[in-house]
């Protein structure tokens, strides 16, 4: 205990609001925390602990090609859990905009 005196807190590392361990201890769970993202119950911070960033997801050449960037936000609406308006706040966009975007590329796929 004497060594712990001084030192950070352990909470600090809390990952998800569940998660104590390390990087390689969370990665080893993210296989269960895909099953689990559709899950309601379970609280958003929590089901995408994982998520990248979103300026991982939009890189500067992303940004550049309208194309990609589009994928890009419909990526991270779906697949990472992000809501429509912290992609647009992140964007400069308004939410509307994202929503347009979100509703183009849902209506391509259908066909």
């Amino acid at each position: 205990m004497r060594e712990g005196i001084g030192k950070g807190s352990i909470w600090a590392g809390v990952k998800g609001q569940v998660f104590l361990g390390g990087v390689t201890f969370v990665e080893g769970l993210i296989d269960h925390l895909r099953k689990q993202k559709d899950i309601p119950e379970i609280p958003k911070n929590q089901r995408f602990v994982n998520r990248p960033e979103l300026g991982k997801i939009f890189t500067e050449g992303v940004l550049r090609d309208r194309g990609r960037r589009d994928q890009r936000v419909e990526e991270a609406v779906e697949r990472h859990g992000y809501t429509q308006r912290e992609v647009a706040d992140f964007l400069g966009l308004h939410f509307t905009s994202v929503s347009r975007i979100m509703n183009q590329r849902s209506k391509v796929q259908r066909k």
